[in-house]
């Protein structure tokens, strides 16, 4: 199978990297220097030198906060970069896997959301990532849509290595108590996406359409940073954990405003023959190099 991924450099891409070393696949990999996904004609030309099988599009513009001032450049990788890549995968009647995010959602909520529960992204990052998910539809029929939250793994900058580092300088550390969500193992999240290619590779028949990949189980960054100290402490990473303090979301004010609950039910996973990330069992992963 011929593979076309793009955003190589990320912390999925990577770790999708990785996983394809057990495979016979062809991979086709491509990072923002390489590939404009918002460049219409080398979207085009590159595509169809590959003649991929599916496209896997990892790229994004993540930075969240930034993106309150930097909406234009958000829009070109977040919304118009996806609309490109399925208006070519529609011409090659082929999938596209597109990998979202819980911020498309308010944080309102009171019960696990669902990939049908009503969007109200609450910040640039959001809304861009929302448009991509629409574009993405509008252009193409056969789509997987991965919504995906609180991302970790041994590459790139990430809550985990930050939380490392900050244990490493400081005795006392103060960590936002009132959001909640599921952190995800990219290494995880990228089995999960060789899984689906897999499945179409083998003409399974696939259930296109929208899902939630992510921790199987729910904490705030208060709780996800103690679970970090203490997988830290057992393996060496830092010699003692430091005096962790529960603050409120008002206490650490950001450009950008962050979901209170963003908790996905991956439920429907089941449906595309793909299990949550047990994050809690591969947190040591994450811990490799710091």
């Amino acid at each position: 199978m011929r593979i076309l991924l793009t955003g190589k450099n990320g912390q999925l891409g990577r770790c999708f990297q990785d996983v394809l070393t057990e495979t016979n696949h062809e991979l086709f990999a491509y990072g923002s220097t390489e590939l404009n996904i918002a460049d219409a004609s080398l979207v085009a030309a590159v595509v169809q030198q590959v003649n991929p099988d599916i496209i896997v599009n990892a790229a994004a513009y993540t930075a969240v906060d930034k993106a309150e001032t930097d909406s234009e450049n958000a829009y070109l990788v977040n919304a118009t970069g996806p609309e490109l890549l399925a208006k070519q995968a529609a011409a090659l009647n082929i999938p596209l896997i597109h990998v979202s995010t819980d911020y498309v959602f308010d944080g309102e909520a009171i019960m696990p959301y669902l990939p049908s529960d009503k969007t109200n992204p609450q910040g640039v990052y959001g809304a861009s990532k929302l448009a991509g998910e629409r574009a993405a539809i509008a252009a193409c029929d056969k789509y997987i849509i991965l919504r995906t939250s609180w991302v970790f793994s041994e590459y790139g900058n990430n809550f985990v290595k930050t939380m490392v580092r900050l244990a490493k300088e400081r005795d006392a550390l103060s960590v936002v108590a009132d959001q909640y969500g599921c952190p995800t193992y990219a290494g995880d999240l990228a089995k999960a996406i060789l899984h689906i290619c897999e499945q179409h590779e083998q003409d399974k028949p696939l259930a296109w359409g929208t899902y939630h990949y992510c921790g199987d189980t729910p904490t705030s960054w208060h709780g996800f940073a103690r679970a970090i100290f203490a997988k830290a402490e057992l393996s060496g990473v830092i010699a003692k954990r430091p005096q962790l303090k529960a603050i409120s979301s008002d206490q650490y004010p950001t450009p950008a405003k962050r979901p209170e609950y963003s908790i996905m039910s991956t439920e429907s996973l089941s449906i595309i023959g793909v299990s949550p990330s047990d994050w809690l069992s591969v947190l040591n992963k994450s811990l490799i190099n710091q």
